[in-house]
């Protein structure tokens, strides 16, 4: 009987494994973030910079669809069927506002669950067009309902103790904030999607942002000799995950900006004060489109629309400026000397095929 259902499972593609929910869903995640809150909240930003009323009414729809876009991107990521991709747009919408701070993990625990229970039944009726929307929707929706909330509060609750630890030790929780966020941003999964699942703004989002500004600008600098203005621009303002075959082969190589994360941190949280009170899933996207940066801001111009800010100073422009670039780039060229010099980091270990 076990051999049946492995090989009926099989048939339908349904993969129990941590990289295909950890790795896949869980990074496809983050694109459907990015295609709905992250851009509606650029939209929204710049519209309301520029007096362009039209950009903040479609950055309005963007943000609006953020539930169905998480989903639907999962069960691409899951490679469902049609029908059943389509079905996970209902369970998206209902999983995300039940789970309301915590929406975005509730999303990809239920649509995990809803994909692979619509793939399950997928053409396996003569009315495959009825049974297999009705199934996925049903069960990502009563999932929704029993579970949703739950899930939420408890992201929720686990995002709200790092950002009141990050308050009350902001020096400590600054290192350890910045170094995993951007450790979690160069391993193959989603540091955004990890941000937005636990909802991380405030200081400990500004401590995110540093974290993954230090991997990204420093293996783009600490590589230039190796790969030029390519691979500058692909790691700087793409990824530093281009790197996860050479940290493979050379662990050393991640040390450099891993250290740098180590003192950016709390620089962000202690010195300059580095707030994201943008959306959080830009906490976890560093220079990427410079996504980061443009969360910042927007956290700045939502403290002057509430009043809670006067105005943007020049001190905040430095500290992000300094937080972000200048120094994640100088302290990695400076870390990096001795690992050459000792043999530790040698030619061509930062190469990458561009």
């Amino acid at each position: 009987m076990n051999g049946k259902v492995k090989a009926f499972l099989k048939r339908k593609d349904v993969v129990f494994s941590a990289s295909r929910y950890g790795i896949d869903a869980l990074g496809a995640m983050a694109q459907g973030l990015f295609a709905s809150l992250l851009i509606g909240t650029i939209l929204s930003t710049l519209g309301e910079q520029l007096g362009i009323a039209v950009l903040v009414t479609i950055g309005g729809y963007a943000k609006a669809a953020t539930g169905p876009a998480m989903a639907v991107a999962i069960g691409y990521a899951l490679k469902t069927p049609q029908l059943v991709l389509f079905s996970l747009i209902a369970v998206g919408a209902a999983a995300n506002e039940l789970g309301k701070a915590g929406g975005p993990l509730a999303v990809l625990v239920v649509a995990i669950v809803a994909s692979e229970c619509g793939k399950i039944v997928s053409k396996e009726t003569k009315i495959d067009i009825i049974v297999t929307p009705a199934v996925t929707i049903s069960i990502g929706v009563l999932l929704s309902l029993a579970c949703a909330p739950a899930i939420g509060k408890a992201a929720s609750s686990v995002g709200n103790a790092i950002m009141w630890a990050t308050e009350l030790q902001p020096f400590f929780m600054g290192i350890l904030v910045s170094v995993l966020v951007g450790v979690a941003l160069t391993l193959p999964i989603s540091s955004a999607a990890i941000c937005a699942a636990l909802g991380l703004t405030g200081l400990a989002g500004g401590a995110a942002v540093a974290g993954c500004c230090a991997q990204m600008i420093g293996f783009a600098v600490m590589s230039f000799k190796e790969n030029k203005w390519g691979g500058l621009f692909a790691q700087g303002l793409g990824t530093s995950m281009l790197q996860m075959g050479n940290i493979v082969r050379n662990p050393r190589i991640w040390l450099p900006p891993t250290l740098a994360s180590a003192i950016t941190g709390p620089l962000a949280t202690c010195l300059f004060h580095l707030k994201m009170n943008g959306a959080a899933v830009a906490s976890g996207m560093g220079t990427c489109g410079l996504v980061g940066q443009i969360g910042v801001y927007t956290g700045w111009v939502n403290d002057v629309a509430a009043g809670t800010k006067a105005g943007i100073t020049a001190f905040d422009w430095i500290g992000m400026i300094l937080i972000c670039f200048i120094l994640p780039a100088v302290l990695t060229l400076l870390i990096a000397v001795p690992f050459r010099k000792n043999g530790w980091i040698k030619e061509n270990d930062l190469k990458l095929d561009l």
